[in-house]
């Protein structure tokens, strides 16, 4: 599987599409696979809701959102990849929607709504959002495109969903990127971190565009006018030194959707692998989806935070408790009576020594390149500091999840990473490092949450305001035989203030005609 496509709450029932090959565990045959849950934690299969059988999809039915329209009822929208290999824009509407669970799917006639004119690239136009009603009543949809070598995201209207008629102008576009894949756009309220409709506008409301390109999701935030369909923001795609990405790590061609029923946005994300082709071959699968995310505009107004949902602790299992702990420089210990493969931990720093903190050189603007050069195991004042994930006894393999503090000029400087350069003994899988600023006062504490799980590690530090995903394929770390540790490699001694884990239960997933009663643990 690779990227989500429309997810949807339907009647009580969430709905989670994503591009899928039924045939093989690498990329083709691209088709819409279909699941259903009641809780987003256990998921039920269906069959494919789309398939490339049309001469308008024939070679592909690509990415795009599900959008329900007035009355309830819900429609898709997805690229086609045609009989000449162009990129169209399609429509599917539910073959019947007594069906609580929405197996069929039918194409319309009216197929394809949007194609290729007017000097857009055929190879260049894919991926419809969600759509949004303006207050004249009509709808408005973006699809992500390149015009004339800019990212752009072309902006369509429509009366009835059917006839659809392109902007004299995008929504937006940046002359310093290229192809915007997978776009999104919605609003974030300024005054709290509840969701809103796709279709919410005005006051009390920034606006969010998603973009994916160069392997990585970047957004923007601005102010929508939905009367002269503007979008104005400040700073733009990768106009500062901070580029706000929703993930850090390992997450791409995201989709968030409003959620009803709690009145939140959640956002979803193709997690990749990091070995190879002939692995995903050898072991039968290759793709995942991250856990389900609440996403806000964080208080600051400045970028959006995220925050696993509520659901995923109902998974949680063995609680372990530590609060006031004191770990003196260049020591760790052990997190003892949990499953460490399978778990969910959460910790507060509190940091006394701060006025020691090493000076932030100014050329320090990379946190990547930082990250990688000033590994965990590489000795500093303030950090490194974390977590040692999916680790083996005698550290032979660990993944560290780790800060460090620096002092800027007037303010502190907190960088994150992920180090993923001991966390396999294979010699073919990405060991890349992966790290961004986290904009917190480092004065009151570092929170970190970090959810393991066999082979992929989602932390979320500052509250959710930074987030790195992580794959990693341990030889040694696997099942009973992995281990977590909280270490401290700065010259500084550190407190941890609370410190919660848990391990975790595995979720349910199966075919619907495997359906079982839940179980009893």
């Amino acid at each position: 599987m690779n990227d989500p496509n429309g997810p949807m709450y339907y009647k009580g029932i969430y709905h989670l599409f994503y591009q899928y090959n039924p045939y093989s565990a690498v990329w083709g045959n691209i088709s819409w696979g279909h699941s259903i849950s009641y809780n987003l934690v256990d998921w039920i299969h269906i069959e494919q809701a789309i398939n490339p059988t049309e001469p308008y999809d024939i070679n592909g039915c690509w990415s795009g959102s599900a959008s329900i329209l007035p009355g309830g009822n819900p429609v898709i929208l997805y690229t086609g990849s045609d009989f000449r290999n162009r990129q169209v824009q399609n429509i599917a509407v539910p073959k019947n929607l007594s069906d609580p669970y929405l197996r069929e799917w039918i194409k319309s006639d009216h197929n394809p709504l949007m194609t290729p004119m007017n000097g857009i690239d055929p190879q260049f136009f894919r991926d419809p959002t969600t759509a949004w009603e303006g207050p004249d009543k009509i709808w408005r949809v973006v699809v992500g495109s390149q015009i004339n070598g800019h990212g752009t995201a072309l902006l369509y209207q429509s009366r009835d969903f059917v006839k659809w008629t392109r902007s004299h102008r995008p929504l937006h576009f940046s002359n310093k990127t290229a192809m915007w894949e997978c776009p999104d756009f919605y609003p974030v309220s300024v005054d709290g971190i509840n969701g809103l409709d796709t279709s919410v506008q005005g006051t009390g409301t920034k606006h969010v565009l998603k973009a994916s390109f160069n392997d990585r999701d970047y957004y923007i935030i601005g102010t929508y006018e939905p009367e002269t369909d503007t979008f104005s923001v400040n700073p733009d795609f990768m106009d500062s030194n901070v580029k706000l990405r929703y993930d850090y790590g390992i997450f791409y061609a995201s989709k968030t959707f409003y959620d009803s029923a709690k009145r939140r946005r959640i956002l979803w994300g193709w997690v990749l692998e990091a070995d190879g082709e002939p692995d995903d071959v050898n072991k039968g699968w290759s793709g995942l989806q991250s856990l389900p995310r609440s996403i806000f505009l964080d208080k600051t107004g400045k970028q959006l935070s995220q925050w696993p949902i509520e659901e995923i602790e109902t998974l949680r299992r063995k609680e372990v408790n530590l609060q006031n702990k004191e770990i003196k420089g260049g020591t760790m210990f052990e997190i003892t009576g949990i499953t460490a493969s399978q778990a969910d931990i959460e910790v507060s720093f509190h940091l006394p020594n701060l006025d020691e903190a090493e000076l932030m050189h100014p050329e320090w603007l990379d946190p990547q390149f930082l990250c990688s050069e000033k590994n965990a195991a590489t000795g500093g004042v303030i950090g490194p500091f974390g977590i040692l994930a999916l680790a083996s006894k005698d550290l032979t393999e660990h993944t560290a999840v780790f800060f460090r503090v620096f002092r800027g000029h007037d303010s502190y400087v907190v960088l994150m990473c992920s180090d993923q350069n001991r966390s396999s003994l294979r010699e073919e899988v990405n060991k890349s490092a992966f790290g961004a600023f986290v904009d917190v006062n480092p004065v009151e504490k570092i929170s970190l949450r970090s959810l393991i799980d066999h082979s992929i590690i989602e932390s979320f530090g500052g509250e959710g305001k930074t987030c790195i995903t992580a794959r990693v394929y341990p030889k040694l770390a696997i099942g009973n035989e992995s281990h977590v540790y909280v270490f401290n490699n700065g010259t500084e001694s550190i407190r941890i203030s609370n410190l919660s884990a848990w391990s975790m239960k595995r979720a349910q997933n199966f075919p619907l005609h495997k359906r079982r009663k839940p179980e009893i643990d």
